[in-house]
């Protein structure tokens, strides 16, 4: 039977209004929710073990792909119950037990649909073997409709006798809309915030999210070449060469500064479990945590969070720039995973990878899309308008080939993207447009290279618009734009100038 295409929806939040005796019982049924989920998740990983053990199941592997393989796979998974809705069946019991006091079915069958999708891509080698949930570790519950379990009435969430009002603002245009949408379901999240537990619900509605007028999507065809930290855009009239969430750069101060103070409590109070030489001593230990090494640890949890909360919003404010001049992008498909590997640090306070799903996200709602392009078969960094194609070190970031193309490695890399068609790269394409390109290309990095040199080496955050005399326009954004006399017949360069050379690599870590 073949599987039923999903509607559109998109998530609006609101905080909930909340009394302490609210809270509490709140914090029964999630503790309860976790316990379920547990519970449903070894039942799946046992089901898995058992299934993976079965001589059957070795006889299956050997065979060769295709349709034998997949039937062979589907009879073993149905004998042993490895499936969703015998997993539901599991969880029916806890149901009909005291559990049953603090959760609907609806509920229950959603945890154990959440437990059977880890198992299942930890069956398929997709994610790593699941863990279980420890106390206060899972942080929200869902229902499945609207119409039993957590449901939401004339602005307020039903559930199981609670009545837990909504904050809403008059006046908010995006709330406004989002009532007025179809609901699909509703979820219950708890956050911690500066100590606290605050209650949210997330209202899951049908369509498409609310569409600002100042977001409204450009035309043109985008090319980007996104590294572990810098971003680089080229379009028709201008380019982009900028660091992922420059502003955050003063955060990394403060979490430092918070580790070491970690690392201080904790040797004061545990001097038992460290060596002479300052490292941890072998074998099991017991570890005292001072009521300062606690609150420690929720201010620096809490900076975290703040940190995860603003990197979101800058990477929004990137994706709908990037929208706002054209809604079919088309870059490299990277491995993040490799990123994470080779700039741990740098991905890990940058998240490229999260802004290139949130691009996906945006460009489909606005009728878009991002085309990932194969990187091996392109090799974008390596090649040439003269098809010449030689690989360049990481530290290299100027490509200067004898053809007498120059330019700046990454944004050259971007000004290919926008001229591969079909997998392939459009060389003839690429060398028609390349005369009023290269002085977009040269401005965006010399921009780049100075701001660089009045920081001390420190990657700035690119401007977005420039105005005719090269001044930055208003709201502090500024842009490579070529006008037309400039853009024009204008011959390329032998060599970059000593101005437009930026003096350390791109992936600042």
């Amino acid at each position: 039977m073949a599987r039923k295409t999903q509607d559109d929806c998109f998530v609006l939040e609101l905080p909930l209004v909340t009394t302490p005796q609210q809270e509490r019982v709140l914090e029964v049924r999630l503790d309860v929710a976790r316990q379920v989920y547990n519970a449903c998740l070894g039942e799946a990983l046992r089901r898995l073990c058992l299934m993976r053990q079965s001589v059957d199941y070795q006889r299956a592997r050997k065979l060769p792909k295709g349709r034998e393989r997949k039937q062979a796979f589907a009879e073993l998974r149905k004998r042993f119950g490895f499936d969703e809705y015998a997993l539901h069946g599991y969880a029916k019991q806890f149901g009909h037990a005291w559990l049953g006091q603090h959760l609907d079915s609806d509920t229950i069958q959603k945890l154990a649909s959440r437990a059977f999708d880890a198992a299942q891509k930890y069956a398929y080698g997709a994610k790593g073997r699941p863990r279980f949930k420890g106390k206060r570790r899972l942080h929200s519950v869902e229902g499945k409709r609207n119409k039993q379990g957590i449901r939401f009435r004339d602005q307020c969430i039903h559930w199981l006798g609670l009545v837990l009002p909504c904050r809403a603002e008059r006046g908010d245009e995006v709330v406004a809309y989002g009532l007025g949408q179809p609901l699909k379901f509703s979820r219950i999240i708890r956050r911690e915030i500066r100590g606290r537990s605050r209650w949210f619900v997330q209202l899951v509605l049908k369509g498409k999210p609310l569409a600002k007028e100042k977001n409204r999507p450009g035309d043109a065809v985008i090319g980007l070449d996104i590294g572990p930290s810098t971003i680089a855009a080229a379009w028709d009239d201008g380019a982009r060469l900028e660091r992922f969430c420059d502003e955050l750069k003063g955060k990394r101060r403060e979490i430092r500064t918070g580790l070491r103070q970690l690392d201080r409590s904790r040797r004061a109070t545990n001097p038992g479990n460290y060596n002479e030489d300052g490292t941890i001593k072998k074998g099991p230990k017991r570890w005292v945590r001072s009521r300062r090494y606690r609150g420690g640890l929720a201010k620096l949890a809490n900076v975290h969070r703040r940190l995860a909360e603003h990197r979101k919003a800058l990477h929004g404010k990137l994706a709908n720039a990037i929208l706002g001049r054209g809604k079919e992008i088309r870059t490299e498909k990277l491995s993040y995973r490799a990123f994470q590997r080779n700039f741990g640090t740098s991905v890990g306070f940058r998240a490229p990878g999260l802004f290139v799903s949130m691009l996906k996200r945006k460009a489909e709602s606005a009728g878009g899309c991002v085309e990932m392009l194969p990187t091996a078969n392109l090799a974008l960094s390596q090649i040439c308008l003269c098809g010449q194609k030689k690989k360049k070190k990481l530290s290299q970031r100027w490509h200067q080939c004898d053809c007498g193309v120059s330019a700046q490695r990454d944004l050259f890399s971007a000004f290919l993207a926008r001229h591969v068609q079909g997998g392939q790269l459009d060389a003839a394409g690429a060398l028609e447009s390349w005369p009023s390109a290269e002085p977009l290309l040269s401005r965006a990095a010399s921009r780049f290279s100075q701001a660089a040199r009045r920081n001390g080496n420190c990657r700035p955050r690119l401007p977005w618009r420039v105005g005719q005399s090269g001044s930055s326009a208003k709201d502090g954004i500024a842009e490579a734009k070529a006008r037309d006399a400039v853009a024009v017949g204008l011959p390329m360069r032998e060599s970059p100038r000593e101005a437009d050379v930026v003096p350390v690599r791109t992936p600042w870590l």
